[in-house]
């Protein structure tokens, strides 16, 4: 890949596995040096195994262990990364959960845990990457912007998802606040955006592909007729990352082969 990203410092949430960890090995790829964020220490070897397979390939990477959900975590996370590489150019907004229930028999915890990691998390990180964007400011040789924001967001920020409501919601108010953070910093040229995926195959979705019974039901909602893979989000960061999409701010860009097209109505309904 073009090194397209050349000596930037990025921080990849929730990058030990799915779609975390194919945009860490793709930010590499492109020449970012990778902090591969896992949230808890049963994940560190899965971390550890994602930062040794970017070194394999020439690529840069340490892992960091930081709960997203908890403001102290995201505080250290960010001093110690600027403390070690002088900057944080990109942040890769991507840890996030599922907590599903019908609605009548989801707990509070199951609520809170899910709006906790998937959209206190990213207004955490991003607070902090703003903070270190702005005392930096725009360094020309590293990029035309001040720095770079990335959130995971989903189709669900825009499709109803019944039995999945603490999950819908959080992808919503994701987009409402990327919106929000771009507003009123791209003066200061700091630029956010969200990637919404579709169908990825990744273990957060296992059971919506994992048969071949699943499968074929589950290519039903996609006109283009696969799964994504986690690379197909990973090479979409690079790039949004990287100056080729310096004038995209506030923006979510769907990656989903197809299925916010609502393919139901490709027979008139």
């Amino acid at each position: 890949m073009e090194q397209i990203l050349k000596g930037q410092i990025a921080i990849v949430t929730g990058a030990s596995s799915g779609i975390g960890a194919g945009c860490a090995k793709a930010l590499a790829n492109a020449g970012a040096i990778v902090i591969v964020n896992y949230p808890f220490d049963g994940a560190a070897a899965a971390a550890q195994a994602v930062a040794d397979e970017i070194k394999k390939n020439g690529g840069s990477a340490n892992i960091y262990k930081c709960d997203v959900s908890k403001e102290d975590e995201v505080i250290n996370m960010f001093a110690d990364t600027v403390k070690q590489f002088g900057t944080v150019d990109i942040l890769i907004n991507n840890a996030g959960v599922q907590k599903d229930a019908s609605l009548t028999e989801m707990t509070l915890d199951k609520w809170n845990t899910v709006i906790g990691i998937n959209l206190t998390g990213q207004f955490l990180c991003a607070r902090e990457a703003v903070k270190e964007f702005l005392r930096r400011g725009i360094q020309p040789e590293r990029s035309k912007a001040a720095g770079k924001i990335i959130c995971m967001s989903s189709v669900h920020e825009v499709i109803p998802w019944a039995g999945h409501v603490n999950y819908a919601a959080s992808k919503g108010g994701i987009m409402m606040m990327m919106k929000s953070i771009a507003q009123e910093f791209a003066p200061q040229k700091i630029r956010v955006n969200s990637i919404c995926p579709g169908a990825i195959q990744t273990p957060i979705n296992q059971a919506a592909w994992g048969t071949p019974e699943a499968l074929k039901s589950l290519l039903t909602l996609i006109p283009y007729q696969r799964i994504g893979q986690p690379e197909d989000i990973g090479n979409l960061a690079a790039w949004l990352a990287s100056d080729y999409a310096d004038y995209i701010t506030g923006q979510s860009i769907f990656i989903d082969g197809g299925m916010t097209l609502y393919p139901g109505f490709a027979t008139n309904g």
